[in-house]
């Protein structure tokens, strides 16, 4: 597989579960059914997209680029669409989130090549 197309596939499975999850939050408790249909479609698509990136990398590489993306994204998603707060210590926590990520990914992606 090449190494372009498993990357993106890594990248609209972060973005899928994103979308997924803030949905999920927007269904109010299960309630509302346009929601819930974005929450089925997105997780299926993120776990079909995560599917074709472990073709070509290692699961830890996978998984920890994803989780720890989806995190970040999570909790930006619910600051800048449900208003919920974004403490300094908050900022902090994400920016080693995403150094962590970068610093495995980096480590993992040359057992990959």
């Amino acid at each position: 597989m090449n190494t372009l197309i498993s990357i993106g596939a890594l990248a609209g499975a972060i973005i899928a579960e994103v979308v997924a999850t803030t949905a999920l939050k927007a269904t109010d408790g299960l309630t509302r059914l346009g929601p819930i249909m974005l929450v089925v479609t997105g997780y299926a698509v993120a776990f079909a997209l995560l599917a074709v990136s472990l073709e070509r990398f290692p699961l830890a590489f996978v998984y920890s680029v994803w989780a720890g993306f989806g995190m970040v994204g999570a909790a930006l998603c619910g600051w800048w669409l449900f208003n919920e707060p974004l403490s300094p210590s908050a900022g902090f926590g994400i920016a080693l989130i995403t150094a962590g990520v970068f610093v495995l990914a980096r480590t993992m992606g040359n057992a990959a090549a």
